[in-house]
């Protein structure tokens, strides 16, 4: 599918259907996930994927500060993306509540009052500073984009192959299409921003290769971080698996060529073992 303008890219992606409607989320057999064993350290991680869907709102407000979420097309996109990315963190959360790990009812709140100061103020000053280069940094926050929501997405995967619970199956199968339409939106503006400019390609190479951090690290705790590449990627296979399906397809973006940022920075992580204690 070859696309033009941003528009033809969120013209294709407003033709997706959301997975989780209420009659889509009301389907999901929840009185079944008991009757299924969970392994235990998997809920540390299914607990930093609902931490991160949730924060997502974050990024959302401060891309809106910028001249990319003040794309006509892209703020609409991120409008939608928005919601069904916290929508995929009280879907984990109700699953985790079913399985017999208690949260509260103040969980959200709870979530983004841990977040740091320093985190929060970080952001800000970064997100000033990209509003000099204006639109030639939407390639990079493009590309951003399409890395985390592949990258994501191939963690939804590796925990659905571990953790064998149908239920929590067709939960992260639902998420994983849903994240696939996001990756498409990224990854396509992402190239059209890119290949429109050498600059472009020079910011967004340059600021891959040195600010990239896992899904989540900074506004979450790195222990936690670091638990759930551990646990999802530490074992045989993993990385190499990733590595085919986010490095090499981000790899395929103009100016992108032979990074290998993801793979040497999860699979350093990976390499590490897993700790006996995780902070939440």
């Amino acid at each position: 599918m070859t696309f033009e303008t941003t528009k033809d890219v969120y013209d294709w992606y407003e033709k997706q259907e959301p997975v989780f409607s209420k009659e889509g989320i009301d389907r999901i057999p929840w009185h079944e996930v008991r009757d299924h064993p969970l392994d235990a350290r998997f809920i540390p991680v299914l607990l930093y994927m609902r931490d991160v869907e949730t924060l997502t709102d974050m990024y959302h407000r401060e891309m809106l500060r910028t001249p990319t979420g003040k794309d006509p097309y892209i703020g609409r996109f991120m409008e939608r993306w928005g919601v069904e990315e916290v929508i995929h963190g009280e879907i984990l959360n109700r699953f985790l509540n079913e399985a017999g790990v208690e949260t509260g009812d103040r969980w959200q709140t709870q979530v983004r009052k841990n977040v740091s100061n320093i985190y929060s103020l970080n952001t800000y000053v970064m997100t000033s500073l990209t509003n000099l280069l204006g639109r030639r940094f939407t390639a990079t926050h493009m590309s951003f984009g399409a890395i985390h929501e592949m990258s994501t997405a191939q963690a939804y995967r590796r925990m659905d192959e571990l953790a064998g619970h149908p239920v929590l199956s067709k939960i992260l199968n639902g998420i994983i299409r849903e994240e696939s339409f996001h990756t498409h939106f990224y990854w396509s503006v992402a190239k059209l921003e890119l290949r429109n400019s050498d600059l472009a390609q020079r910011i967004a190479r340059f600021v891959i290769k040195s600010f990239y951090r896992p899904v989540g690290q900074g506004s979450l705790h790195k222990s936690r971080t670091e638990y759930a590449i551990r646990t999802l990627f530490g074992d045989s296979g993993g990385i190499e698996q990733l590595h085919k399906t986010v490095t090499q397809r981000a790899q395929s973006l103009p100016g992108l060529e032979s990074l290998d940022k993801v793979t040497d920075t999860l699979g350093r992580i990976a390499r590490q073992g897993i700790p006996g204690t995780v902070t939440r």
